[in-house]
């Protein structure tokens, strides 16, 4: 009969899913973005990118709140910043000031957070990797 000790394999990754701070702040991120198309001037492009790459955010920043040590996570919110920030050039919305600018700004900031996290992620992920 084998014995399993609990506490040792636990002890491996003291990272807890949903507390990590950067990934809190993308969902704010995404969120936002989400909700500036009702106080802001937009197209129909300007409105689709701001909201299905800031629902794609919350999506990715929610995956990482879960699962700490996923590395992808964070590379994907670093992908979607720079998605998010090339958007008004690529999609032709700079006219729009406003929807540009939060775009910029909530790129770059996606971007920071992204990484930011990573360290911590990168962590995770080794901890729970010598745990199997």
């Amino acid at each position: 009969m084998e014995v399993i000790d609990v506490a040792d394999r636990s002890s491996g990754s003291t990272v807890q899913p949903w507390v990590r701070w950067q990934d809190w702040v993308a969902v704010v991120l995404g969120v936002y973005l989400i909700l500036g198309t009702m106080w802001t001037a937009t197209n129909g492009a300007a409105m689709s990118a701001m909201i299905v790459l800031g629902a794609l955010l919350v999506v990715a920043s929610v995956w990482s709140l879960a699962m700490p040590g996923s590395m992808t996570s964070e590379y994907s919110h670093m992908l979607l910043g720079l998605l998010l920030f090339i958007s008004p050039w690529v999609l032709g919305y700079t006219g729009f000031m406003g929807a540009s600018w939060t775009s910029w700004i909530v790129g770059v900031l996606a971007i920071i957070a992204g990484a930011a996290a990573l360290p911590e992620a990168n962590a995770a992920h080794r901890g729970m990797a010598g745990q199997h």
